[in-house]
């Protein structure tokens, strides 16, 4: 009995994978608008009655790929910051790390802008079309904050913010300049900006 549980659990999962594969594969070729959950699951090799089994809609499925993303930058993270280092450097490492993953996935921020703008569920997709790497920016600054390493005289939020949008600035930037390098030289001049020590007071 507990055999045949886990033998449908693991076919479960193995499904999950054939579909969030396949929804990879054709959201990074054909792009958000063109893929319709047949073509997704003509892709997994499976019926698309199957696909309302695990999701409710494409736009769920690419949320899915976004958080898959999150937790390899949070696992990164989390290693890194057992080795005790300081909250800048774990920044600095967390940021880098995210430029790495978002540079190997290059397609995400253009299929969420797309998503926002042809969805059918748009309540589905992020306003900010965060892939949720903010969220770790904000832990690691206010811990930073009260350790006495970064600055208070500037709110957390809005530190957390200019890191955010660096990276949808050096996506679509004109700048020769290759992406995760871009990001590297401007999270530089940030980080540089927030140590605690450096700006003028009023």
């Amino acid at each position: 009995m507990k055999g045949d549980i886990k033998a449908r659990a693991a076919k479960k999962i193995k499904i999950r994978q054939a579909i969030l594969k396949a929804a990879t594969y054709e959201f990074k070729n054909h792009g958000f608008r063109k893929t319709a959950v047949s073509r997704i699951m003509s892709r997994a090799k499976l019926g698309v009655g199957t696909f309302y089994n695990y999701f409710d809609s494409k736009e769920e499925v690419l949320m899915n790929i976004v958080k898959d993303l999150f937790a390899q930058v949070e696992v990164a993270n989390q290693n890194r910051g057992s080795e005790k280092v300081s909250s800048i450097e774990l920044l600095k490492f967390c940021c880098e790390a995210t430029a790495k993953i978002v540079d190997e996935n290059r397609f995400v921020l253009p299929l969420l802008a797309s998503a926002v703008e042809y969805s059918d569920k748009p309540e589905q997709i992020p306003k900010n079309l965060s892939p949720g790497f903010r969220t770790i920016f904000d832990e690691i600054i206010q811990r930073g904050q009260e350790s006495g390493e970064i600055r208070k005289d500037i709110p957390f939020d809005l530190i957390s913010e200019m890191l955010h949008s660096i990276y949808q600035a050096a996506a679509f930037s004109k700048l020769e300049i290759p992406f995760q390098e871009n990001i590297k030289l401007k999270i530089k001049i940030l980080l540089d900006g927030i140590k605690e020590g450096q700006g003028t007071r009023d």
